[in-house]
């Protein structure tokens, strides 16, 4: 039954992964291509849906941890197709930060309830990291599926359909969660939820201001993944602007297969998981020198080259942070432990972002992606430090 869940698990994070990261892909062009979005609206749009996130992500996940876990990511796919179907019909940019809006309101409702849904009903701590890493290589295979998928469909009918396509097959996705995802292991608080959710918020929090580490890794994150939200928006119009005169809808496609295929094969060999700190700085050192090289880059082939390092770098930082903060999350807090770390990462795309924005606007690609280059440095720093300090306690206890 253990095994039938862990599968059923992944098979669900893939198809998840297709439908969105190849809607995304998608819509990337979309907005540069058909909407016309300049480089400073392209990184607001993520401020404002990254504010959705601020705002609502804990409140989500302390949710999640009193009445559902499985129910919450019912409604977060609710959620997510409809955003997905509307943004295919949005047009201006008022009506696209909207549907991004929303689009952040359904991630927001997940708040961390899928890691905590498949660690509950494993029943065995050791087992997750292991189920972690299949569902981080399912959702980069799905990736890889997703663009062939979509963004082939998008050259065949057109963006805005294949967008609409996409929405309209997340909706169907959720019935499948809701008819599939069992919920035995988790106990709902039965009365004074507001009371009980206070005291989950309470002792989430204090759990990670009690660690060094887990404070280290939030601050890591909120950096990292700040650097992460502006460089996945502006990149595209950086690519356009090196070769304009290739199709962008296979150009990304391309790049992005070649770089899902590349974090597949990382996570494959990803190792001891007692090593995690090392491997962590080490995503991030990489994902600098990805970041300066599309900065410096004299023509779109080195500036593809360094798109597929940075944008493989760092979306394995995000998983190895991801699997190091719900190993040291308590069961009965976990969904409230992930909703916070999703908080410090909207607080680092809104900053980052708006930095972004205002550097972009004034000085130009260069002098912004320069300064997104130079965060995941410092965050190499706490992570290296934290893990240094960690394992040399361990050595003292033994």
């Amino acid at each position: 039954m253990t095994a039938d869940f862990s599968a059923r698990y992944v098979r669900w994070i893939w198809c998840r992964a297709v439908l969105h990261r190849g809607w995304w892909l998608v819509t990337s062009v979309y907005l540069v291509v058909d909407a016309h979005l300049t480089a400073s609206q392209l990184v607001l749009i993520g401020v404002a849906q990254a504010l959705v996130g601020l705002v609502l992500e804990i409140p989500a996940g302390v949710l999640a941890d009193t009445v559902s876990r499985k129910w919450s990511l019912v409604v977060s796919h609710l959620l997510m197709g409809t955003a997905m179907l509307a943004t295919g019909m949005a047009g201006d940019f008022p009506a696209l930060v909207a549907t991004q809006m929303l689009w952040g309101l359904s991630w927001a409702v997940a708040g961390g309830a899928d890691v905590a849904w498949i660690s509950d009903e494993l029943g065995d701590p050791a087992r997750v990291p292991v189920v972690l890493l299949r569902a981080e290589r399912a959702q980069l295979t799905g990736t890889v599926a997703g663009l062939a998928a979509l963004g082939g469909l998008a050259w065949i009918i057109g963006r805005g359909p294949a967008m609409i396509l996409a929405g309209a097959a997340m909706l169907v996705l959720g019935l499948g969660v809701a008819a599939g995802f069992p919920e035995r292991q988790f106990v709902a608080v039965p009365a004074r939820r507001w009371r009980a959710a206070w005291s989950i918020l309470g002792g989430g929090v204090r759990l990670v201001l009690g660690s060094r580490v887990l404070i280290a890794v939030f601050a890591a994150t909120l950096l990292v993944n700040g650097v992460a939200g502006a460089f996945g928006r502006i990149y595209p119009l950086r690519l356009a602007e090196l070769a304009p005169g290739l199709d962008p809808v296979l150009w990304f496609t391309g790049l992005g297969v070649v770089t899902c295929l590349a974090g597949s094969e990382a996570l494959r060999h990803i190792g001891e998981l007692s090593t995690i700190g090392r491997k962590y700085a080490a995503s991030c050192a990489i994902a600098t020198a990805g970041v300066l090289g599309l900065a410096f880059a004299p023509d779109a082939i080195t500036g593809s080259l360094a798109v597929l390092v940075a944008a493989g770098a760092l979306p394995l930082a995000r998983s190895l942070g991801m699997i190091w903060v719900n190993g040291r999350a308590a069961p009965d807090v976990r969904a409230t432990v992930h909703s916070l770390l999703a908080q410090v990462d909207y607080v680092g795309t809104i900053g980052c972002g708006l930095a972004v924005a205002v550097v972009a606007d004034g000085a130009g690609f260069r002098a912004a992606l320069t300064m997104c280059a130079a965060l995941p440095v410092v965050a190499v720093v706490l992570v290296r430090r934290s893990a240094s300090g960690w394992q040399a306690n361990r050595k003292r206890r033994r």
